[in-house]
């Protein structure tokens, strides 16, 4: 570097230590850490509050089972023998068999590594609301506001589920559409979605969408892009139709996720809006945009020293829209507020974080309001309950069955029926005697260990042993049960395959069946499982695994996805097996 080079380096360095505003300033030093700290505060709020409410859902044990089996040799299955993908959120799946097969602890890796994604995804939607509104200034909390104040928000930043990995995917994916937008790797990351939750799908559509517009690619560029983005998950689905002979995984047959149910999704949202008064900061940010746009303080292209509305920033409001519409549709969820989370997180994310002026100082300000109030105040009306339809506190549920505040491993020390079963498959697999238990009735069984039906499916999979059968009558894991009508019920739970199919298909010969059933009723199941279409989905998912089970399988997987049989033995067997000779 020559002397002359050296001087202008060192006054322009002057020039800016002199100046407190300029970026390089002590003042322009000042804003950028507060900027960071900004972007930061956020994730350590919700990890503070995901601490407090820490917790292992019984769905949650049910991911735990399944990697259970993967770390034990059985393969990615609920129960050895039976190839059925109980897993809604693959990627998640896979990760917990990562981080257990050093030996760690499943539960406790689900619990901790949901809150570790929960606050991670909030850092990163801090960063990628910098990135939108540019510039060096001084930022406020807006949207994360919103999403602080929410118990549910808390309650799900552990859980066991999902929850936590789709917060720190979806905010991730919407960094990188921002910032590296024609990266092979964006375009890798952005396809991730049906693989961290088939709905999130459609997240994944709307930003390769986005990244499309902004990037404007050769068709050969627009062909390498769609090839790394579906490459993954079009594998992965390659890989289920084939292995377990479906289009989806099992609980997306079991609540029938393509139905409509428009009525009962508006039940769902008016549970998870009205009582926190949702509507009131939303409007509020919906106003505080108006007048961003009026004031000329954001545009939507790029330009120097002004906040980047652009295509990236509107997409995820797009997407997190879809995602709500989605939910309504299928008619929402059992568990209270849950599954419009990653909506919530999307529509919030282009105002997660404010540039400071006075529109948005004030809406900030009225929006700190509410959130104070609301993580203060406001509470459903059936905490610690399954509510009147059908939706559950469903953290509190598990807080008074466990009689424990942070509950892990099941205990179930607050539930007289859940520890009695607990007790008898206990008995039950230290006797060694090949048992069927059908809620702690016992039947003679032909399964080579316990066999332990029961609806709570997580609490039935951590007791009943790796290489017994943990059944659930609804059919999250049982894909007969998956296949059976569903019936007018409880979100989530409007299917109950009758006892009958399971001492058919799971007890001893004819004559051994429980006395409280008809017999004539277990023979007409019995002979409705060799015919047709219900005795193929017992070879797609228990014979062997080879190259032509595997063509068949995959080549079968839509009739089969779309398969239902009735739930009385006998109409079945009518109507599968033809009248009897």
């Amino acid at each position: 570097m020559t002397t002359s080079a050296y001087s202008s380096v060192r006054g322009a360095e002057a020039v800016a230590g002199g100046r407190p505003d300029a970026p390089g300033g002590r003042a322009g030093r000042w804003r950028g850490h507060v900027r960071a700290g900004a972007c930061l505060l956020p994730a350590l709020v919700v990890a503070l509050a995901g601490f407090q409410r820490r917790w292992m859902s019984d769905d949650g044990h049910i991911y735990v089972r399944t990697v259970r089996q993967i770390l034990a040799g059985n393969g990615p299955v609920f129960n050895a023998g039976e190839r059925a993908e109980s897993s809604t959120g693959t990627l998640w799946q896979w990760l917990l068999v990562t981080a257990g097969a050093p030996g760690f602890d499943v539960a406790t890796v689900a619990m901790y590594g949901g809150l570790l994604c929960t606050a991670a995804g909030f850092a990163l939607a801090g960063a990628g609301a910098l990135r939108v509104w540019g510039g060096s200034g001084y930022v406020l909390p807006c949207g994360a506001l919103v999403l602080l104040a929410l118990p549910p928000v808390w309650d799900f930043a552990t859980s066991g589920l999902e929850t936590g990995l789709a917060t720190c995917w979806i905010a991730g994916a919407w960094l990188a559409l921002l910032a590296r937008p024609r990266a092979l790797t964006t375009c890798a990351l952005l396809g991730l979605g049906p693989l961290v939750r088939p709905d999130l799908a459609l997240v994944s559509v709307v930003f390769l969408a986005a990244q499309w517009i902004v990037v404007r690619p050769s068709w050969r560029g627009a062909l390498a892009g769609a090839g790394v983005a579906g490459a993954l998950p079009v594998a992965y689905e390659i890989f289920r139709m084939g292995y377990y002979g479906h289009l989806v995984p099992l609980p997306g047959v079991t609540k029938e996720a393509s139905r409509s149910l428009w009525g009962r999704g508006a039940d769902y949202l008016r549970d998870f809006a009205g009582p926190y008064w949702l509507w009131l900061p939303l409007l509020t940010i919906a106003v505080g945009v108006l007048a961003a746009l009026s004031a000329a303080t954001c545009d939507f292209a790029p330009s120097p020293g002004r906040p980047r509305m652009n295509v990236p920033a509107l997409a995820p409001v797009v997407a997190g829209a879809l995602c709500w519409v989605y939910v309504i549709k299928v008619g929402g969820d059992f568990m209270h507020g849950r599954m419009f989370l990653p909506g919530l997180l999307l529509m919030l994310l282009p105002v997660f974080l404010v540039p400071l002026t006075r529109a948005w100082g004030v809406a900030a300000v009225a929006v700190g309001v509410w959130a104070v109030v609301c993580a203060s105040a406001l509470r459903i009306p059936y905490e610690g309950k399954i509510g009147p339809a059908g939706i559950a506190d469903e953290r509190g549920v598990y807080v008074l069955q466990n009689a424990a505040p942070h509950p892990l491993h099941h205990g179930f020390t607050g539930s007289r029926g859940n520890a009695a079963y607990l007790r008898e498959v206990r008995a039950a697999a230290r006797s060694g005697k090949h048992t069927l238990l059908i809620a702690w009735r016992p039947t003679p069984a032909k399964s080579p260990s316990v066999t332990g039906v029961y609806n709570v499916l997580g609490m039935n999979g951590t007791v009943v042993p790796l290489d017994g059968a943990a059944l659930d009558q609804i059919g999250l894991a049982y894909p007969l049960a998956a296949h059976s009508e569903s019936f007018p019920g409880r979100v989530g739970h409007d299917k109950r395959l009758p006892d009958e199919w399971i001492v058919a298909d799971r007890g001893t010969a004819r004559g051994a069946a429980d006395e409280k059933l008809d017999p004539a009723r277990v023979d007409a199941a019995r002979r409705a499982l060799r015919c047709g279409p219900l005795a193929e989905l017992r070879a797609a998912t228990r014979a062997p695994m080879t190259a032509g089970r595997f063509w068949r399988n995959l080549t079968g997987a839509v009739g089969r996805t779309s398969f239902r049989f009735a739930n009385d033995p006998v109409r079945a067997e009518r109507e599968l097996c033809g009248p009897r000779r």
